[in-house]
């Protein structure tokens, strides 16, 4: 993935151009030559009405650019917990929420709730901890009650856990087997699954891959750069028909790839793997693995006076000058130039001020 520093590079300021009638065959008999008659008009009248920008003072800040991937970020792995036959399985695609059940072994389903702790143990009347306190989180959420939402699993507890045993139509023990849950942050997309019907289920056999459901953009950012990425901070998106966004950077992993340079030698590289949310995620809507800009804003110039870098002058001796409008005259002025961004370049020289026209040439 390349990127690319912005500077700045301004473009071209179109003028008015003057419209050219057609020459008749007289004047032209005549040794007259309408087309360079219209010349001298149209630099006359360009020459009376210079294009001219104002000297503004506000903060430039650089953007670094780096292109990135869109898709729905790193797959995470899931294995089965239980021992059977695979009696129902997701398919790649498929979208799934709280209560809902991700697969089925001997037609017992498994089902997803929402939580940062993996289930490691069965959970049964006397259990207490955390993953207790998680699992009545979820069952109350999932509209069951008549107990009390913390870290013990009481009587209480395990006769809404019949209840809900009872729709999913599955045995009413009021006993959450381990491996009969499964915990996610959220809902979840199934990326790929790894079995069929009827292959054998086994603890810690792989099962599938998932993401979540949010596109997300995953950028190779170099090392040199690595100041420019904060989790949590403000970037900018551009997508492939030139749409801008504002995202944020949601995470950051330093990775190490190979790649074979043209001797044939190989290098390991080292990078930051940088991930990016959209702040809209809908404005990836109707796009599958595009490739999208990211900017991280980098060095700041505060406070400076700056004018659209179209206005610069080469000058004959060398450096830059810019053309100051006063009344019907202007007069170049020589300027040292400063930091570029976005179209504009921060410029200092004797007398010059904010609120002063600038002649931007054609």
């Amino acid at each position: 993935m390349g990127r690319e520093r912005r500077k700045g590079a301004g473009k071209a300021v179109a003028v008015a151009a003057v419209v050219v009638a057609a020459a008749g065959a007289a004047a032209a008999a005549l040794g007259f030559d309408p087309r360079a008659w219209f010349d001298r008009a149209e630099a006359e009248a360009t020459a009376e009405t210079p294009s001219t920008a104002e000297v503004v003072r506000q903060t430039l800040t650089e953007t670094v650019e780096y292109s990135g991937d869109l898709g729905f970020g790193d797959a995470l792995g899931l294995d089965c917990l239980v021992s059977g036959t695979y009696t129902a399985l997701p398919a790649a695609g498929d979208e799934l929420g709280r209560g809902d059940a991700i697969y089925a072994v001997d037609d017992r389903p498994v089902v997803l709730l929402y939580g940062g702790l993996p289930a490691y143990r069965s959970l049964d009347p006397g259990a207490e901890g955390a993953d207790v306190e998680q699992f009545e989180e979820n069952l109350s959420k999932l509209g069951y009650d008549g107990f009390t939402i913390d870290d013990e699993y009481t009587d209480a507890t395990a006769a809404a856990v019949e209840e809900w045993q009872d729709d999913l139509g599955v045995e009413e023990t009021g006993r959450v087997e381990l491996g009969s849950v499964v915990y996610a942050p959220g809902r979840i997309r199934v990326d790929a699954v790894a079995v069929e019907l009827g292959d054998a289920a086994g603890p810690g056999g792989a099962l599938l891959d998932y993401t979540g459901l949010d596109k997300v953009v995953t950028v190779e950012v170099e090392l040199d750069d690595q100041e420019l990425v904060a989790v949590g901070g403000a970037v900018a998106i551009t997508l492939p028909d030139g749409t801008e966004a504002t995202g944020v950077v949601t995470g950051s992993e330093t990775l190490v790839k190979e790649e074979t340079g043209g001797n044939g030698d190989t290098d390991e590289v080292t990078y930051l793997e940088v991930t990016v949310a959209a702040d809209d995620s809908s404005v990836f809507d109707g796009l599958d693995q595009a490739a999208v800009d990211v900017g991280f804003a980098g060095d700041t110039a505060e406070d400076v006076l700056t004018v659209p870098v179209e206005a610069l002058l080469g000058l004959a001796e060398g450096g830059y000058g810019l053309e100051i409008v006063s009344g019907d005259a202007t007069e170049v002025v020589a300027v040292e130039t400063g930091m570029f961004a976005d179209g504009s370049v921060e410029v200092t020289g004797e007398g010059l001020e904010a609120g002063q026209s600038v002649v931007v040439p054609s």
